[in-house]
């Protein structure tokens, strides 16, 4: 996600003027038939504003904010455990790159739920197998060799957060390592060597925010579900909005065709533009110039025609 990542961490990237997630978060909070008392963060150093931004997260949906920080990247399962204090009672752990569309339903029967959607290249992914009762019989990271199409879209949920707790414990204690990282699926595969009954929730889509272009896609796809979304105070002149868009407040377009697909921050201005399929973010300007699949970041400039563009924030193109 490089250049957007060199100012602020990729789960605080806005995709249709909420940050990844905050979707997320709100998504699980949304669909959970349980009420969520607790939302805990495990980050790097990235300083108060960020950790402010996480708790306002948090704090909106009702629920208590908790702070973590992995201060080496010793891998997924060393990374949740930095959070050990949290781990207690009924646990969803998500991996905040990610936005997703399905339901939650938490099977009584099931001590724990990895949520999976099929690919058609599963050689790309972690999968699943299954037996023929539906449970979870192992884990597979990148097969080689077909075992199933069903991937891991890094939605879990543990029945028991201190029996996870124990079990990621256990992986650091013995030194279990891979490619000096400590992984969650080795975690995983010693609870079911153990007994622990794992099922699999589907998804209806599974929405991947890893580059600009799987990015401006999410953003394609929250938009065709949410729709419009347009700040009130939105200047228009001369100009035509096709749905369906995001645009924030204080924004100011002139001249200029916008949409479908496209998410404009607060305070943006366009003139002479024409614009599809992107994501611009706050205070940015664009100016004389045809945009399509891009993304552009906080107070940027852009004027001339550019065409799929990746520009950082502050950044300044004039062709």
């Amino acid at each position: 996600m490089r250049p957007h990542t060199l100012s602020i961490p990729k789960p605080l990237i806005k995709v249709a003027g909420k940050s990844i997630v905050q979707r997320l978060v709100e998504d699980i909070t949304e669909i959970s038939k349980d009420r969520v008392d607790e939302i805990a963060f495990i980050i790097g150093d990235f300083g108060e504003q960020v950790e402010s931004d996480l708790k306002m997260v948090a704090e909106s949906l009702g629920a208590k904010a908790s702070i973590y920080y992995q201060h080496e990247a010793l891998g997924t399962a060393h990374a949740i455990l930095c959070a050990k204090e949290s781990l207690d009672g009924k646990v969803v752990v998500a991996f905040a790159d990610t936005l997703f569309k399905g339901e939650f339903e938490f099977d009584p029967n099931a001590d724990g739920i990895l949520w999976v959607k099929s690919v058609e290249d599963p050689s790309a992914f972690g999968v699943v197998k299954l037996n023929e009762k539906e449970e979870i019989t192992d884990f597979v990271e990148k097969p080689s060799e077909f075992v199933s199409d069903l991937a891991m879209i890094i939605i879990y949920y543990f029945k028991d957060g201190k029996q996870l707790k124990e079990d990621l414990q256990n992986l650091i204690d013995n030194d279990v390592i891979k490619g000096g990282e400590y992984q969650l699926p080795d975690a995983l595969r010693n609870m079911l060597n153990k007994g622990t009954i794992f099922k699999t929730g589907k998804v209806e889509e599974w929405l991947d925010c890893g580059n600009k272009d799987a990015t401006t896609y999410s953003n394609q796809r929250v938009l065709h579900h949410i729709g419009d979304d347009i700040a009130t105070d939105l200047v228009q002149e001369n100009s035509s909005i096709i749905s369906p868009c995001y645009i924030g407040k204080g924004v100011k377009i002139k001249n200029s065709v916008v949409g479908p697909y496209v998410s404009i921050g607060d305070h943006s201005e366009i003139s002479d533009a024409r614009i599809e399929n992107s994501i611009i973010q706050d205070h940015s300007n664009i100016s004389s110039c045809v945009i399509d699949n891009s993304m552009i970041g906080h107070h940027a400039e852009v004027e001339g025609e550019a065409i799929d563009l990746s520009l950082s924030d502050y950044s300044k193109i004039k062709a």
